[in-house]
């Protein structure tokens, strides 16, 4: 039975999340794409996508940052990170002051070998921002902006996992 909300949606509402949810999909399968030319896990690739993206935005992650993005626990992420360091694909460094931090890099060896498979991905979504004045795609920046928002909201109220002893039924 539909709800109320679900009910007051628009045509092009849906066909706006339509759209999100067949991006997400291909992004997701780019990814495992990603992972499969590398050889690596699917969460590997993930995890060493978001390190190369948030170097090249000139803000690299911590394990912190990176396994709030992933969404894997602490100890998951630290072997995440072990394997792709064995495989010689990121390094740890201590950058900040304060020694403690640790600073996630990629190899320069998995720096080539990943322009060369975004490339493609590149060159082609930046076409296809070019259609668009400054003006529109800020609008599209706070649309997208507001959604993730809300998404997030929803995963930290009503969708958090039950917590021990909870018997996993949803209130």
């Amino acid at each position: 039975m539909a709800k109320p909300e679900f009910d007051r949606m628009t045509a092009q509402h849906v066909r706006v999340i339509d759209g999100l949810r067949a991006y997400g999909a291909n992004y997701a399968e780019f990814t495992r794409r990603f992972a499969e030319w590398l050889g690596l896990h699917s969460t590997d690739a993930v995890a060493l996508t978001e390190i190369l993206f948030a170097e090249d935005q000139g803000q690299p992650l911590s394990p912190a940052r990176l396994r709030a993005r992933i969404g894997l626990s602490s100890g998951a992420t630290t072997i995440l990170l072990n394997r792709l360091e064995q495989a010689g694909h990121v390094v740890r460094t201590r950058e900040a002051t304060d020694g403690r931090v640790v600073t996630l890099r990629s190899s320069p060896d998995i720096r080539p070998r990943a322009e060369e498979f975004f490339g493609p991905y590149s060159t082609r979504m930046t076409a296809e921002m070019a259609r668009y004045t400054p003006e529109r795609l800020q609008e599209f920046e706070d649309f997208v902006g507001h959604l993730t928002r809300a998404m997030d909201a929803l995963l930290g109220d009503e969708y958090r996992p039950p917590g021990p002893g909870a018997g996993g039924s949803a209130g």
